[in-house]
């Protein structure tokens, strides 16, 4: 098949679905959205600020892990332009859900287009680069010292792993900040700075020292788990694109990813990114016409002999599992071995 006839498919998918109004901005729905957001946050500091019972306060951290899951999402929608069209409204957006969240836009941003550019395509896509994690044997022979040792058993420490997700995201956002012209990024420094100072007083100022360390610990173990539970399952575990492989983009975005199956609960906790194809193919479609463009999609891989895969959570979590178990392998063997 020639690179035309490959393109060609793409152009023919996109023109289906724009005919069905899939790309048409959704004002009432994100209005929604940002009001629901602004609730959770209005509703957890209430809870903050009004009781300072331990038991209460690791409730009102677990909840606050969802509501910062919440908030990522959003700024998530916001990054890819889903919400207003237009880059500036669509960057406060995304600014403001970052800075309540505590990381950078620019680094969010500027990562996660690479990534959609080169979904699991070694050396390029950085969410394949971890340095606790392997998807490719070679990956996991290059590992050295403890990072070896949790390699070696990573399906067993995986969803430990998830917790430190938000943890990286903000190590990654100072390397990233760090790394730029200061004069490029300085809004960014003051929001991070500003989200630290506020979220750390607001904390201590209000709740007993030992309560508050127990607090900060829960809330931001299960935001980090939270939000690796919902990428996880977008492309672990799935084909990894080696060096000098060239795929078109409709199969390059098809191949590497895992859509799980839709259920109202299910596409509101991964916030759309359940409908990971979809949103991979047209990544500036309101999330809340991902579930519609599926059936378009559907149906056009099959009549064009693409493999599309679905399946249900615990599914996907098992064949994230296996497949890092199966990449791991390779150092068990050498032990065994030797």
């Amino acid at each position: 098949m020639n690179t035309t006839t490959l393109k060609n498919d793409f152009a023919e998918l996109r023109r289906l679905v724009v005919e069905e109004g899939l790309m048409s901005r959704q004002p009432v729905y994100f209005t929604y959205k940002i009001i629901f957001n602004f609730v959770l946050v209005v509703v957890g500091l209430t809870v903050l600020f009004l009781f300072d019972n331990v038991w209460i306060q690791i409730l009102n951290a677990l909840y606050f892990a969802f509501v910062y899951g919440q908030l990522g999402l959003l700024g998530h929608d916001a990054g890819h332009h889903q919400i207003f069209g237009k880059a500036k409204r669509d960057i406060a957006i995304s600014r403001i859900c970052s800075f309540l969240v505590g990381i950078s836009t620019a680094h969010w941003v500027s990562k996660h287009n690479e990534h959609h550019a080169n979904p699991n395509h070694e050396d390029m896509d950085p969410d394949i680069e971890i340095p606790i994690l392997a998807f490719t044997e070679e990956q996991a022979q290059s590992k050295r010292g403890i990072a070896r040792f949790i390699v070696k058993h990573q399906a067993w420490f995986f969803f430990p792993a998830l917790c430190l997700t938000g943890l990286s995201l903000r190590m990654g956002s100072m390397r990233y900040l760090r790394a730029q012209r200061f004069a490029k990024v300085w809004v960014e420094y003051v929001l991070l700075l500003l989200h630290f100072f506020l979220y750390f007083t607001v904390v201590f100022a209000w709740l007993p020292f030992w309560t508050g360390v127990v607090f900060v610990l829960m809330h931001q173990a299960f935001f980090g788990l939270y939000m690796g539970s919902v990428f996880a399952p977008n492309h672990k575990g799935m084909m990894i694109v080696p060096r000098g492989m060239k795929l078109d983009f409709l199969r390059s975005q098809v191949l590497t990813a895992r859509n799980v199956r839709a259920h109202p609960l299910t596409d509101f906790w991964y916030g759309g990114l359940n409908f990971q194809i979809e949103h991979h193919l047209f990544p500036n479609m309101p999330r809340n016409k991902l579930r519609t463009a599926q059936q378009i999609v559907k149906e056009f891989c099959k009549k064009k002999d693409i493999p599309y895969h679905e399946t249900s959570v615990l599914q996907s979590y098992r064949e994230i599992l296996a497949g890092l178990h199966e990449v791991s392998a390779v150092l068990r063997r050498k032990r065994r071995l030797s």
